[in-house]
């Protein structure tokens, strides 16, 4: 009765020219990653971590120079899929209109020009991005907030945020406690500026035990997640950790492209 059943529904889809449902398959997503240049040599630098941690949760990891050219920019924004801000030197405090502690040592002129371009549209886009260390310092700055300039004279020594474990409380119910399964982790910081004054848009959902802020999420309608720690630098010991984080982010933009690739079918007859 089954096959007579199923026989009779192939022959009623042909009769009226119909197709039987096809699986819909997506490339997997293209996931950009800034770089540190080098002023003296002239050569961009990436660690590989971040391209591993790509790649290993799902991405395709698209390395991108900083280079002087709208044009690239906004083809970064139409074909990329997601943004991944990594760390480096700190952004000059002139930036958020005050003068620079001696410790201050300013990324040089050619990454700041491009990423504060790329940053500023990225965002107004609202496409998925995930900001670590400089990234999420980086973007706080450009969205219109402060950072501190030097945690050690500053905040304090306790706990020690560079090159080094510390723990981290994480907001209840926030998306990174979800991410995490967890509202206390240790992770791995190499950084001696932190974010201050909060740019509109963003929310802080982890802190230290000083009280410096060590993630921030969007309130602005954006997709993404902002964390002052390296997650990928931690694949060796803590890969769950790692996994966790870029496999969410993955996520994000695999949604993206899936939509983009659904939406001219759902639009497909539309006058709209």
């Amino acid at each position: 009765m089954k096959r007579i059943s199923v026989a009779f529904l192939f022959i009623w889809l042909v009769a009226f020219g119909c197709q039987a449902p096809k699986t819909q398959t997506y490339e997997k997503p293209l996931i950009g990653i800034t770089t540190v240049y080098d002023q003296e040599h002239n050569t961009n630098k990436v660690p590989l971590s971040y391209v591993d941690a790509v790649l290993n949760n799902g991405g395709i990891p698209i390395v991108l120079p900083t280079i002087d050219s709208e044009e690239a920019v906004e083809r970064y924004l139409k074909e990329l899929d997601g943004l991944i801000l990594i760390g480096g030197m700190d952004v000059p405090p002139s930036m958020y209109g005050q003068n620079p502690h001696k410790t201050v040592k300013i990324i040089p002129e050619r990454r700041l020009h491009f990423e504060r371009m790329l940053i500023a549209r990225w965002m107004n886009s609202k496409k998925p991005i995930l900001g670590t260390c400089l990234g999420m310092q980086f973007t706080n700055v450009v969205m219109g907030g402060t950072l501190i300039q030097d945690i050690p004279s500053q905040v304090g020594t306790d706990p020690n945020h560079y090159k080094t474990y510390h723990d981290v409380t994480i907001k209840p119910q926030s998306t990174l406690a979800v991410i995490l399964n967890a509202e206390t982790v240790a992770v791995y910081s190499s950084h001696h500026q932190a974010v201050d004054r909060i740019a509109d848009g963003f929310i802080p959902v982890a802190h230290a035990d000083d009280g410096v802020v060590e993630a921030l999420e969007r309130t602005d309608g954006g997709l993404g997640l902002f964390v002052q720690w390296h997650p990928e630098a931690m694949a060796e010991k803590h890969p769950d950790h790692t996994n966790a984080i870029y496999s969410y982010f993955v996520g994000l933009c695999r949604n993206g492209r899936m939509y983009k690739a659904a939406r001219p079918r759902a639009l497909k007859g539309s006058r709209q």
